[in-house]
């Protein structure tokens, strides 16, 4: 049975609320957003869930299960251990909940397309949870493009990378889905997607396990678009900390820092250099979390959420994931 919201605000449950992207920074969006209201957390551990939900206002639940079989609950935000996103995110559909997915939604794109036709059976929201494209700086960015600020575009790199993780974080597991690919690659990866479009093909990829470890700690790929307009991307969990982008065109370029994961008080400067030299164009603060949730809630009103963006990004990574198998 599917649930349907009410008037007021959407109804949002959180699977495995200790995920520390859900303390850190979902549940607070939640609390604050007006088209959300949060009214329960739910966790494997009893005291836990009750813990975390007096500390956001809402009521604890013991099990998942438990909580999708919740009335009151309209749609589901899962930030568990990638490999439990997809079938969290297909058990969240069938009890008729709308669904808020961690990235990777899954690890195989015929499993994104199967969520996403069972959504759309279903009519029933299902998204990603890949924040950067909520920031308004990438629409001052699209615009630079299109006004012709560097003339035709030749080239796109971008890099997203960390410092080395706790020996025991997650991350590192892979039973639980882990490794640099799809955690720190998703967004260079969906940052091409969303600049250059579908039709991206992978040239060349490589793959490396940093040492001890049993996923990929470091990568990088090389894309082209039928166009001719070369991609570069790296990413990686044992890194100086890199988390950028650059394009490239015919007359100019720009770049963009503290592209993926800004703070919501972090003032953004686009430099843009072209003919005339150099210079930064600063604009305004934007909480891309806040944006994420209620571009969100807007799906669940409309029964449904683009699923085109997605779609590519996963085929995307899983070609890279053959090619560096493959040799590169």
């Amino acid at each position: 049975m599917v649930v349907r919201p009410s008037q007021g605000p959407v109804r949002i449950g959180v699977i495995g609320a200790r995920a520390d992207i859900a303390v850190r920074r979902m549940l607070p969006a939640f609390a604050v957003t007006p088209s959300a209201r949060l009214v329960a957390v739910a966790s494997r551990d009893a005291a836990a869930a009750d813990a975390i939900g007096r500390a956001h206002g809402c009521r604890g639940v013991h099990g998942y299960a438990e909580l999708l079989s919740a009335r009151d609950v309209d749609a589901v935000y899962i930030p568990l251990p990638a490999a439990l996103h997809a079938p969290w995110a297909e058990a969240a559909l069938r009890a008729g909940k709308h669904v808020l997915a961690e990235k990777p939604l899954a690890q195989d794109p015929y499993e994104v397309d199967r969520l996403f036709r069972l959504a759309a059976d279903r009519g029933l929201a299902l998204m990603e949870n890949v924040m950067f494209t909520a920031h308004g700086q990438h629409a001052l960015v699209r615009r630079l493009l299109d006004d012709g600020a560097i003339g035709e575009l030749r080239s796109f790199h971008a890099a997203f990378a960390v410092p080395a993780l706790p020996r025991d974080d997650i991350r590192y597991r892979a039973d639980l889905g882990g490794g640099a690919l799809y955690d720190t690659g998703v967004y260079p990866v969906r940052a091409a997607v969303h600049f250059l479009g579908p039709g991206l093909r992978v040239v060349g990829a490589s793959l490396t396990r940093g040492r001890g470890h049993e996923v990929d700690t470091s990568g990088a790929a090389l894309l082209r678009t039928s166009g001719g307009v070369s991609v570069q991307l790296s990413f990686g969990l044992e890194h100086a900390y890199r988390n950028d982008y650059e394009l490239c065109g015919s007359i100019g370029r720009i770049t963009v820092d503290r592209a993926f994961t800004p703070p919501a008080d972090h003032v953004p400067h686009i430099r843009l250099q072209d003919t005339t030299g150099s210079r930064q164009i600063v604009t305004a603060a934007d909480d891309q979390v806040a944006g994420t949730v209620r571009r969100f809630c807007a799906a669940v009103r409309s029964g449904a959420a683009p699923s085109d963006p997605v779609r590519e990004q996963i085929r995307l990574l899983d070609e890279i994931r053959r090619c560096a198998a493959d040799g590169g």
